[in-house]
């Protein structure tokens, strides 16, 4: 059996368990499996009135969890079933593109969408924080609040400044050698900065090829930047999650992991120049990354090559380093805290055993304080990304040899979990250079495939259907001689 080694469409087909195309696969820590469908992640949550620009979960350090989503105009709060307005009292302008990024420093949940003064609330409204600037980034580093690429009335627009507030305090941030507010500028390589986060206790600045380690190094300078070498940076503000101790971002020439020393590439010799072949250059810095620690998965939402919003995702699995594909189109994701469903509460997600949505009885959805992946669809719904795969397929290497004609009598899949049914298409060429001709198709039968098609190479797409885990396949060659 052939242990499969996940979506590396950049590799050579050749090599055993490449699969050079998959259709709503994503790794595992055994194999692959079904894409999850998408499910009602509240129930009875209604619609928020417009496209959501952004959304987090976030925990004051008394243990309270509020979760936000921001429109164009307007900050909502989800409290139950209901998304609550708590825009501060004059509504905000935004633009056709502003974003909402949000953090957590102590009490006091801030937000930016780099158009208003950076937002703050303790409970209820958000306000402004009157003395900060706006800005496309914000985040905390332990004891400070950091502004990337700002726009202030009195020093102007700086794409390439970072301002910190001052010391345990948010509220403050005119420059001071007591408070250690202050504010710098980040020029080498040119170009503003486009996206940020801590690491550790370090602040990580990005350029879109270029990117900056800080370090607290108190008064007066606060904080020192060094410019880690090569041309390596951040396409998007959106584009990078930390997956505790490093980040994973999406460059412009690549997918990369940054741990504090030098950035390594991920997608090298599998996906990378498929992904850039296969999404939109002019949207790419709308690419969302989010970390999906239940099941160790770091998933890219892109805008597709013929699209105009996120409408397709590649997924990472951290520790097999696998690739697979499951595509959805959202307006945002968000790392949701579920708030269970019990006995007195499960009647609201259908009258009958038979009208239950079907959701595995393992999801985080059941428990209360589970933990999932989320997204807003494209009519402004919160969805968790756990409900029962509907199916998905898989497109194997070439399996041959440059000499040998062979016949291709049956193959077999090694599943874990088996499909409620599934398909095989093969194919054939007598090089690898060839194009490949298509063949008959079969149906899983007695464990295995039946195919009986002549020639040097071959290959198999596989469709499945219903949910399933998939780890190897062994074709059956047999050879017919030389030519």
């Amino acid at each position: 059996m052939i242990k499969l080694i996940g979506f590396a469409p950049d590799a050579d087909p050749s090599i055993p368990g490449v699969l050079t195309d998959c259709v709503n696969v994503v790794p595992t820590d055994n194999g692959l499996e079904g894409g999850p469908a998408e499910a009602d992640a509240v129930v009875g949550l209604a619609a928020l009135a417009a496209e959501c620009r952004g959304s987090a979960v976030l925990m004051n350090t008394g243990g309270t969890r509020r979760h936000f989503a921001g429109t164009q105009t307007d900050m909502y709060e989800l409290s139950g079933t209901a998304w609550l307005d708590v825009s501060r009292t004059a509504n905000y302008t935004g633009s056709s593109e502003n974003r909402w990024l949000f953090d957590q420093f102590g009490n006091i949940a801030l937000a930016t969408n780099d158009t208003e003064k950076i937002q703050w609330t303790s409970a209820g409204n958000f306000q402004d924080v009157t003395a900060a600037p706006s800005a496309r980034v914000i985040f905390t580093t332990d004891n400070f609040v950091m502004a990337l690429n700002y726009n202030h009335t009195t020093f102007g627009d700086v794409p390439d400044g970072w301002w910190c507030s001052a010391y345990q305090d948010y509220s403050s941030w005119t420059a001071s050698v007591t408070t250690q507010a202050t504010q710098g500028r980040l020029i080498g390589n040119g170009g503003p900065l486009t996206a940020g986060l801590r690491l550790g206790p370090y602040a990580v600045a990005y350029k879109a090829t270029s990117l900056f380690l800080g370090s607290y190094v108190g008064s007066p300078i606060v904080w020192q930047w060094e410019r880690i070498p090569g041309d390596v940076g951040c396409i998007g503000p959106e584009a990078l999650c930390d997956i505790g101790g490093a980040h994973i971002f999406v460059g412009e020439d690549n997918i990369w992991m940054f741990d504090g020393t030098r950035p390594q590439p991920l997608a090298t010799g599998q996906v990378r120049q498929w992904f850039f072949d296969n999404s939109a250059a002019s949207q790419r810095f709308r690419t969302i990354v989010k970390y999906d620690r239940q099941n160790n998965r770091v998933w890219i939402f892109y805008v597709s090559s013929s699209g105009s919003f996120l409408d397709s995702a590649l997924v990472y699995h951290l520790t097999t380093q696998k690739w697979g594909r499951a595509n959805h189109s959202i307006e945002a994701a968000v790392n949701f805290v579920t708030p269970g469903i019990t006995w007195d509460t499960l009647s609201s997600l259908g009258a009958t055993w038979d009208s239950l949505p079907d959701i595995p009885w393992d999801s985080q959805l059941w428990q209360a304080g589970g933990r999932a992946l989320a997204i807003f669809n494209t009519s402004h719904e919160l969805q968790i990304l756990g409900g029962a795969s509907t199916g998905g397929g898989i497109t194997t290497g070439d399996y041959g040899d440059d000499t040998q004609v062979s016949m291709l009598r049956s193959s077999k899949l090694r599943f874990i979990q088996s499909p409620t049914s599934a398909t095989a298409q093969s194919s054939k060429k007598m090089a690898e250079g060839d194009a490949l001709t298509v063949s008959g198709s079969s149906t899983l039968a007695g464990g295995k495939f039946d195919h009986r098609q002549t020639g040097r190479f071959h290959r198999i797409a596989y469709t499945m259907t219903g949910p399933f885990e998939v780890v190897g396949v062994q074709p059956d060659l047999v050879p017919t001689g030389q030519r």
